[in-house]
């Protein structure tokens, strides 16, 4: 029998790449659902619509192929985000300028509203709880979030 005393700690565990692997995998999986449940109570979009969204602020207008692209999702299923998106008056669907079996989605103003409402609680969120670590805890935090970031857009 294990018990919890038993078990290795953090920082043990995280000497190894594999054990750091593990690590980062759950503190950021964790991370990410207190994020989720941090969102606000009225917002009627899923994660994968909201990211959808996201995109296409940072992105500017996209075609369906390459929203399903940066999402790593089939096209098919973009195309259904899409049209609960566009039915929902936070996108708005168009021709492409130059190959009209594409379709070019964009942001309209109710889903700029609702992104950035949704992130403005969510970082709101995260900002108390950074307030509350030491000043090198922050640091590393900034040296990380860049490395965290090429990791996550790496194939």
């Amino acid at each position: 029998m294990t018990y919890a005393n038993d078990m290795p700690t953090s920082e043990k565990v995280a000497r190894t790449d594999a054990g750091l692997a593990s690590e980062l995998r759950m503190s950021v999986m964790r991370l990410r659902r207190r994020l989720a449940s941090e969102r606000h109570p009225d917002n009627p979009l899923s994660m994968g619509q909201m990211a959808v969204l996201g995109a296409l602020y940072r992105n500017g207008d996209q075609a369906v192929g390459e929203l399903a692209a940066h999402e790593r999702v089939q096209p098919p299923s973009m195309t259904r985000t899409v049209n609960l998106l566009a039915d929902g008056g936070y996108v708005v669907r168009g021709s492409h300028p130059s190959d009209g079996r594409q379709v070019v989605v964009a942001l309209t103003d109710a889903g700029r509203a609702v992104l950035l409402a949704d992130r403005a609680r969510r970082d709101e969120w995260l900002a108390r709880r950074l307030a509350g670590l030491t000043a090198d805890e922050r640091d590393a935090l900034r040296r990380a979030a860049p490395i965290l970031q090429r990791l996550a857009h790496e194939d």
